[in-house]
């Protein structure tokens, strides 16, 4: 038995029918989504042109994946949870943005290792004061679309979540009491006088600290990796979504969407929920 996943603003009832025609499958229509059972494998070829042809999300459920087991979100925060990356903001206030731009890019690609790109970004910052941080977060921050849906369906379901960053814990700790996170990781700035002094106090976030947190938390709450997910839209981001059940490319690079477990490209956030078969419920 295999498990496509329909959803998108664009989906329509009836190519939600035609696509169970073409793969022979049984069509469950849930609150905001469409799941697709099929008996046997799923052919790839007619997956791939399905995806390319349709303008909304298709996703295969892993083999073995049991989506009512999920106890875990975890998520990286910079354009996947918001829409901005904070560093390239921050840097917008010394002229310097097409500079750590740049290395972002570089870095989300998989071209230079995160850690290397982050000292190099920060060191691009010294002098820098804490108001700046301020502004980005008043000024700028958003959340991505469907944000409040998914992490309201996910605590009516008892699912915990978690926000990991290779940025910085002046958002993330804001973040997770407005948002009422369970858990966050991300760097702490160095400050000296007042200002930055280009350098991260303590061990850097990179993507193996995120692999690690993920397992961590798993152990804490007693449950197994298959019963996290792992959500994000860089190249620092795949060694963590190795470790869950289920791996979520949001909007990503190229890279990531190749090696996720499913992609979303056409919904927001909330299409988190449609994946593990949570009703969607209106945005407000």
């Amino acid at each position: 038995m295999a498990t496509l996943v329909l959803q998108g603003p664009r989906l329509t009832e009836q190519e939600a029918i035609a696509l169970s025609h073409s793969f022979k499958g049984r069509l469950e229509e849930g609150k905001g989504y469409y799941r697709l059972q099929i008996d046997g494998e799923v052919d790839a070829q007619r997956l791939a042109m399905h995806r390319q042809q349709e303008d909304f999300d298709i996703n295969l459920l892993p083999a073995g994946f049991d989506p009512t087991q999920v106890k875990l979100l975890v998520t990286d925060m910079d354009s996947t949870l918001i829409s901005i990356e904070c560093i390239d903001e921050i840097a917008d206030f010394v002229d310097v943005k097409p500079q750590v731009s740049e290395i972002t890019e570089a870095a989300m690609r998989g071209e230079i290792d995160f850690e290397t790109s982050l000292r190099r970004r920060i060191a691009l910052l010294k002098g820098l004061e804490p108001s700046a941080l301020d502004h980005v977060y008043n000024e700028r921050l958003t959340l991505n679309p469907g944000a409040e849906q998914m992490l309201a369906g996910l605590k009516a379901r008892g699912i915990k979540t978690t926000l990991v960053s290779g940025g910085f814990t002046y958002f993330t700790d804001k973040l997770k009491q407005r948002l009422g996170l369970d858990y966050t990781l991300a760097n702490t700035l160095e400050f000296e006088n007042g200002t930055l002094t280009g350098e991260i106090h303590g061990p850097i976030v990179g993507a193996q600290a995120k692999a690690d947190f993920l397992l961590q938390k798993c152990e804490e709450l007693g449950i197994q990796p298959s019963q996290a997910v792992a959500m994000g839209d860089g190249a620092n981001d795949l060694v963590m979504m190795k470790q869950a059940g289920l791996s979520i490319a949001y909007h990503a690079k190229p890279k990531v969407q190749e090696q996720a477990h499913a992609a979303l490209n056409h919904c927001g956030l909330e299409g988190v929920l449609g994946l593990l078969g949570i009703d969607i419920a209106p945005a407000h």
